[in-house]
């Protein structure tokens, strides 16, 4: 029986001990004058060197004070009198704590409920801290990898918005102002480029008029057929029939001086020449067209002796003689006015309709046969499917120069100058949000490095810790055999799976 091993569960070793009288039920009241004794004692020994492996004052436990007895023995201060006591003050008080622990079996209690508050509060927390610690990182790895990833897409938009309206995206309103100045020099590019569609439409009046049987001209078009006729002329001579004599310019003016550089580039861009007195001044404003009025003869500005022939607003109205003024929409060309570009688009992508289908038809599987009855057609209808398909491809050039998402914005800025704010506003919004994550990635990046800090710091500390526990369990167990003429002792429970 006596051979046999003494398992006892840390959370009742306490109550063990007591029922067994190795401690008293009061022992706690012992404990805390003890602990007050330990405080002023190691206050007493300041630098001394035996008391530097001691922890806080209120953690040094029984079992250090008898090692700093047993390794003072060498020392002068743990020399002992004639008397049998230390010769050293602290030595003594020392010593007098040992006996106090050792009455009532205080130092049994002790050591046990600290195991007990270590195994069950103290490494838990700890262990729970550094999870927490950990969660933390990854979470914070999660949101460094999709604030990133959503920035860099917010900016791929911006630069894809960008690219739609053929700008940079530096200076935004500079350079659609830029666009907005040669507008007018790009509808006349359009509308001489119509001329290229001369067959198309040719094919498009003989087509209708032979399924009709007319043989008179086809009114299919008819804003097309102007343009390609007249050119990209003032909306007065498309609706009288002539062109005005006098023209009343409008003006278009953007205001810069709250331009921004949202890529933080210091070099402006360069719209023109220098001294070009069609250039931009980037001051605070610009003028699109000509605020005063420019006589003009057929659609073609008059020059008189080298200069430009200009009336001002004022002066136009003080003229009754001169009744073909173009001023408001009329003043505008074909293509700038809302009205005839979308007459002109409609003209456009009715050519385009009719040309997709006779593609369709033609390279149908029955082709051969429905062109039976095209077979008395004239010559000029009866084109092959690869001649069909180029004349479409060229109107769709144009179609999708006019519909573009570029142009949209153009014409919206040509109608508002004040949606130039709106548009850089709403580009500068999308960079702002990218900035907002990359400023969130940084906080989460700097979070998880506090908690990686924090990690290292408590990894130590739950080592240290556990240690500390072992080291008790195991005097604690020696403590109890001797008591029981050195039986083994084994201290059970969570205490040996920390």
């Amino acid at each position: 029986m006596e051979s046999l091993p003494i398992d006892i569960n840390y959370n009742k070793l306490l109550d063990w001990l007591i029922n067994r009288r190795h401690c008293g039920q009061q022992w706690q009241p012992q404990a805390a004058v003890i602990r007050q004794k330990i405080i002023r004692c190691v206050e007493n020994m300041g630098d001394d060197q035996a008391a530097q492996g001691f922890s806080e004052p209120s953690e040094v436990t029984y079992f250090q004070i008898k090692e700093l007895l047993a390794q003072s023995k060498d020392t002068e201060s743990g020399k002992k009198n004639f008397f049998g006591q230390y010769s050293s003050q602290n030595m003594q008080d020392w010593a007098e704590i040992i006996k106090l622990y050792e009455r009532d079996g205080v130092n049994l209690a002790e050591t046990t409920q600290t195991i007990s508050r270590y195994v069950n509060y103290e490494i838990p927390a700890v262990k729970k801290q550094i999870t927490k610690c950990q969660q933390l990182q990854k979470e914070c790895e999660r949101k460094e990898a999709e604030y990133a990833n959503n920035a860099a897409d917010l900016r791929k938009k911006y630069a894809a918005s960008c690219r739609q309206m053929g700008i940079e995206g530096q200076k935004i309103k500079t350079e659609l102002a830029a666009m907005v100045r040669d507008l007018p020099a790009d509808f006349d590019r359009m509308a001489a480029s119509t001329q290229e569609l001369e067959g198309a439409v040719k094919y498009y009046d003989a087509f209708v008029n032979f399924l009709v049987n007319s043989r008179e001209q086809s009114d299919s078009v008819p804003m097309l057929k102007f343009v390609q006729s007249r050119g990209n002329v003032r909306v007065y001579e498309w609706r009288t029939g002539s062109p005005p004599e006098v023209t009343e310019e409008q003006s278009i003016k953007i205001d810069l001086s709250d331009e921004q550089d949202l890529t933080n580039e210091s070099e402006d861009i360069d719209w023109g020449g220098g001294d070009d007195d069609n250039g931009i001044d980037f001051g605070a404003e610009i003028d699109f067209g000509i605020a005063d009025i420019t006589v003009e003869d057929g659609g073609q500005e008059e020059q008189g002796n080298g200069d430009w022939v200009k009336v001002t607003a004022e002066d136009a109205a003080s003229l009754p003689e001169v009744t073909g003024v173009a001023r408001g929409e009329d003043a505008l060309s074909v293509l700038d006015n809302p009205n005839t570009r979308n007459l002109f688009i409609d003209d456009l992508m009715e050519l385009e309709s009719f040309l997709t289908q006779r593609v369709q038809e033609l390279a149908a599987p029955d082709a051969a046969m429905s062109g039976n009855q095209f077979q008395g057609a004239p010559a000029d209808v009866q084109l092959d499917a690869s001649e069909v398909e180029a004349m479409l491809d060229k109107v769709q050039g144009i179609v999708g120069q006019l519909t573009s998402v570029q142009m949209q914005h153009l014409m919206l800025i040509r109608s508002s100058p004040r949606y130039v704010d709106r548009l850089r506003d709403s580009l500068r919004q999308t960079l702002i949000q990218a900035d907002k994550l990359v400023l969130a990635g940084q906080e989460a990046a700097s979070r998880r490095r506090a908690a990686l800090e924090e990690e290292q710091q408590l990894e130590p500390r739950l080592d240290a810790m556990k240690k500390h526990v072992r080291s008790l369990q195991k005097h604690l167990e020696a403590e109890i055999s001797e008591k029981y003429k050195g039986r083994q002792v084994n201290i059970m429970g969570e205490i040996n799976m920390i």
